[in-house]
């Protein structure tokens, strides 16, 4: 089977259009967009899934294209914006999962590495939330409020 230069880079998942226009099938207007933003979010649903859903179910490529805001934008606008970053809360998530999975698993070798590697970067994305005002001026990682923050 003869592949088909597409002009990508690699082979795999889905690429952003790279011209930012709205599409002419795009039937919904800005405040309609922005309305199903507010409304899944009140669902508990995160950014990259109300981006996925836009697209999926709403024929919606680019959000940013039609509105002039990012999904994150709009929460903020509204108010409706976590108190933790999003990449910052899925890190500390796997990090919870992780030391659970050490504490059954002592020799985990690969894993206590893996951890090591993942508290660095849980780490380095605090300070630099923090300068960017996104989280408290005194926030330091721990494990056991990590803990905490996830079981919210």
């Amino acid at each position: 089977m003869a592949r088909v230069y597409s002009g990508k880079k690699g082979k795999h998942g889905s690429h952003k259009p790279p011209v930012k226009i709205t599409p002419r099938w795009v039937t919904y207007k800005k405040d309609e967009i922005e309305k199903l933003v507010v409304q899944m979010t009140k669902e508990r649903k995160n950014t990259a899934v109300i981006g996925t859903i836009l697209r999926d179910q709403y024929g919606i490529p680019n959000i940013k294209a039609i509105t002039g805001k990012t999904i994150s934008q709009i929460l903020r606008k509204n108010k409706l914006n976590p108190e933790m970053p999003e990449d910052m809360m899925s890190l500390l998530k796997k990090a919870v999962l992780l030391r659970g999975h050490l504490g059954r698993f002592k020799s985990d070798k690969h894993a206590q590495k893996g951890l090591e590697n993942l508290e660095s970067k849980i780490r380095r994305l605090g300070k630099f939330y923090v300068r960017k005002g996104l989280l408290p001026k005194g926030w330091k990682y721990s494990a056991e409020e990590a803990k905490l923050i996830v079981q919210k």
